[in-house]
């Protein structure tokens, strides 16, 4: 026997804790005889004074056999210790302590200083077998690999000195258990029951003649309780204690204790026992990422440690590369180590578990193991067919009792990584798989055509659950998508990220859509067009008009070309195209292409569609925009009139109609006439959607901004305030939310409350650059309000820059001709005479 494992055999028999046996056994090994109790502290990352507190309860426990340890300063405790021990490990027969022998036949463990992260399950463990007669570890994770079996070898060691009646480890896979029961009481106590007894007879003998003391027995990998736990289990006594290990989940009749893979910290504990240190911090990320790929299993983490130490030259970021592209397959994992106590390697871990499933549960593995790694939502209650969901259900309940998928919630389920890996791969060599992966996308996909454009608060909820599945579909399995289908996954994607103004995360979608519509149906192709569309939009929704405006020319050229000029998608592309030159000042380039919009709408589908209204809507602001107010007005009043009569009273795009109306009357100084439009609006919106709908924020917004300019600042503070928070609902980074704050801050400036506008500007100022980048005209809008509040209280240094900055972007996004562009380049002189006179 090593020094270590003495020395380890030695902290079970005092019934050390697992901290208290790691501080013993460093202190104690040679090679660290010559450490200082600091440099051996900080390495195992406990304060010095931890580990002297851990070493004075170690010298306590040992000084019940070792009377002159009671007496020693603290140095010599350790070196009497130290001789002590060593005298009992070469033989020598004064050093040792009258202590009784244990019988047991526990299997080899890895050495304490190895088993981490499993301290609260140890002790959960104890507990537990002190009050319970049974206890079961479960691993709710589930699958193999998972620790169950060291678990009980590390109790089973750690509290041996408390079973004075014996630990009988038994392998429930092997021969009969109760002829292992049988041995072990005839090789330990000498009880022999008579050969012509009946088994369960001489198994009774033996327990009425068991060693006295408490007993504890392990029933090792446990998948038939009945057969191979049940019928051997000892008389009803608090003296007999019974751990069992499976991969199986009981019922609630039996105490459980659930056993998960390893937190992140304590995988790479693991991972740095058995790699060297040094080539670990070299590598940080690396080695956490590697971590997060196994999936943070005992089983994968220690087979990998011990590839990498075999292999001194390999750097991890190559090993992970080669983990990801062989997954399962790879050496790293594929086989056990022979220095090991487990005998398989990951997926032959799992095959033992896939194995005792039904073909339906195997087939229902694979099939979620075609989502991505999160949160799965699989309910069985959409089944029309009763003997199918019925299959379902019991599928579920095979794959949950062998811990193959974990129950997240109601209809909600994930796998384990490696699981999800093991699963894909039996799925691979099935001859069914290019059938069950096609009706696998063909579901995302329909879920993606779902998606609209525009989302609201409830849609969002509903479809959030579906996203990184149609992601994975979209990543790893385009190409089962038909020619027809080809988009709507990366497009549905695009929208729904883009409807929550998250540009960053919607623009990969859109140019992704394109090259691979470009790469799959050529140049030439109406869904090309559409692609370019909406990549187009997104850049006009960021302030990026210079590479918007290509793709709209090329899309609305393409679209004439291959659908002709009286096409809807041709009118959309026009509309778009006549919205980014107004964004840009550029009125007359958009007037023709809004006519022209609204003509081909009315060809199209006649003068009385909601389309029809929605272009003099468009039509009547770009007039508004160039102070045509008394042509904006028919089309605003044509717009809400065709609303009313083809989509009721009652509808949001009503509600629209009067907001901009009023907004019209409010630009013109018809001020009663747009408090009452804005008042109608208001409510029919509260009516439709609920007093609390962030919708419901613009139209509180719009009448304070009313009081504002009518001098009613008492009546205005409070809807600016309750807009702010109904616009936070849709989450504190949303560019709505920047709107509530710029305005409740314009508010504050316009009554002198200078001290309570500035942090509401610059808060606004802050969201609107992280949401839209640093040059987007909203920027320079912020920059020049914040301008304006600095020149009011004569802070001229703070204002100067930021006009100067809200110039320059305007001049650059906008042109140096556009209104805005004006109005700051106007302030900006106004200051300077003011500032320098």
């Amino acid at each position: 026997m090593q020094w270590a494992d003495f020395l380890a055999n030695e902290a079970a028999i005092y019934g050390l804790s697992s901290e208290q046996t790691v501080a013993f056994v460093e202190r104690l090994k040679t090679e660290n005889s010559g450490k200082s109790e600091a440099k051996l502290a900080s390495e195992l990352n406990i304060s010095a004074a931890a580990l002297k507190k851990r070493m004075t309860d170690v010298y306590d426990k040992f000084a019940q056999s070792y009377p002159e340890l009671a007496n020693s300063e603290s140095r010599g405790k350790l070196e009497k210790l130290r001789a002590c021990l060593t005298a009992k490990y070469n033989g020598g027969q004064d050093a040792h302590p009258t202590i009784k022998e244990i019988h047991q036949n526990i299997p080899p463990a890895v050495p304490f200083e190895k088993f981490v992260g499993r301290e609260a399950e140890l002790q959960n463990l104890h507990q537990q077998l002190q009050t319970s007669r049974q206890v079961a570890i479960v691993a709710v994770a589930g699958m193999g690999g998972v620790g169950k079996t060291e678990l009980a070898t590390q109790y089973a060691r750690q509290h041996l000195q408390k079973y004075q009646g014996g630990v009988c480890w038994l392998s429930a896979q092997g021969i009969d258990v109760g002829i292992q029961i049988l041995r072990f009481a005839e090789l330990k106590f000498k009880l022999i029951a008579p050969d012509d007894w009946e088994l369960p007879d001489r198994l009774r003998y033996c327990w009425q003649n068991w060693q006295q003391g408490e007993v504890l027995l392990v029933f090792d990998d446990v998948t038939d309780y009945k057969k191979q736990v049940q019928r051997y289990l000892p008389p009803e006594s608090p003296r007999f204690k019974v751990l069992l290990t499976t991969r199986l989940g009981f019922d609630r009749t039996l105490s459980q204790l659930p056993l998960g893979v390893l937190k992140p910290l304590a995988a790479m504990k693991l991972l740095k026992s058995l790699v060297d240190r040094e080539r670990l911090k070299s590598e940080p990320w690396v080695a956490r990422k590697i971590c997060k790929f196994l999936g943070y299993l005992p089983l994968a983490l220690e087979l990998v440690g011990r590839y990498l130490d075999t292999m001194p030259d390999l750097s991890l970021e190559k090993l992970l590369k080669r983990l990801k592209k062989k997954r399962l397959e790879h050496e790293a994992i594929v086989k056990t180590n022979p220095l090991m106590r487990y005998e398989y390697g990951v997926a032959e871990a799992f095959a033992l578990s896939w194995e005792q499933l039904d073909e339906n549960a195997q087939r229902l593995g694979c099939w979620l193991s075609l989502y991505a790694l999160a949160d799965i939502p699989f309910s069985v209650e959409g089944i029309k067919d009763d003997e199918e969901q019925e299959l379902n259900e019991k599928a579920i309940a095979d794959l949950r009792k062998l811990h193959l998928i974990q129950w997240q919630s109601k209809g909600i389920y994930r796998l384990h990584p490696l699981i999800r890996q093991f699963f894909q791969m039996k799925l691979d060599e099935s001859s069914e798989a290019d059938k069950v992966k096609s009706a696998f996308v063909a579901q995302m996909v329909e879920l993606a055509k779902q998606i609209p454009r525009e989302l609201n608060p409830e849609g969002i909820l509903i479809l959030t659950p579906f996203i990184s599945h149609i992601a994975e579909v979209a990543t790893h399995l385009s190409q089962y998508f038909s020619d027809e289908d080809l988009i709507w996954p990366f497009t549905g994607l695009g929208y729904f990220y883009h409807s929550q103004v998250l540009y960053q995360q919607a623009e990969p979608w859109y140019k992704l859509c394109v090259e691979v519509a470009e790469n799959r149906l050529g140049l030439e192709h109406p869904d090309v067009a559409a692609s370019l569309n909406n990549l187009a939009e997104l850049y006009r929704s960021t302030g990026r008009y210079s590479e918007a405006e290509p793709l709209h020319l090329q899309a609305l050229e393409l679209r004439k070309r291959l659908l002709g000029d009286n096409h809807h998608d041709v009118a959309s592309s026009l509309n778009n195209l006549a919205a980014l030159y107004e964004s840009t000042g550029r009125y007359s380039e958009a007037e023709p292409l809004f006519q022209q919009t609204l003509e081909l709408i009315k060809r199209l589908l006649g003068n009385n569609h909601p389309d029809v209204a929605t272009s003099w809507n468009n039509l009547a602001e770009l007039y508004e925009s160039t102070g045509r107010y008394s042509e904006a007005e028919p089309l605003h009043l044509q717009a809400l009139e065709l609303r009313k009569c083809l989509l009721g009273d009652n509808h949001p795009a009503v509600a629209s109609s009067l907001n901009n109306l009023a907004e019209l009357y409010r630009y013109t100084g018809r001020y009663s006439e747009a408090e009452l439009l804005y008042q109608q609006a208001l409510e029919l919106i509260k009516r439709l959607l609920g007093d609390n709908h962030p919708d419901v924020a613009n139209s509180l917004n719009n009448l304070a901004l009313l009081y504002q300019y009518t001098g009613r600042y008492s009546e205005a503070e409070p809807l600016y305030q309750q807009a702010l928070e109904l616009t936070k609902r849709l989450g504190d980074n949303h560019p709505h939310v920047a709107i509530s704050l710029n305005n409740l801050a314009g508010l504050y400036k316009s009554i002198g409350r200078y001290s309570e506008a500035e942090p509401f500007f610059q808060q606004a100022l802050e969201l609107i650059k992280c949401l839209l980048g640093d040059n987007h005209p909203h920027v320079a809008t912020n920059l020049n309000n914040l301008a304006g509040l600095y020149e009011s209280i004569g802070r001229y240094s703070e204002a100067e820059p930021l006009y100067q900055q809200a110039l320059a972007i305007f001049e650059q996004t906008l042109g140096v001709g556009h209104p805005d562009t004006i109005t700051v380049r106007r302030n900006y002189a106004s200051f300077l005479r003011e500032a320098y006179r």
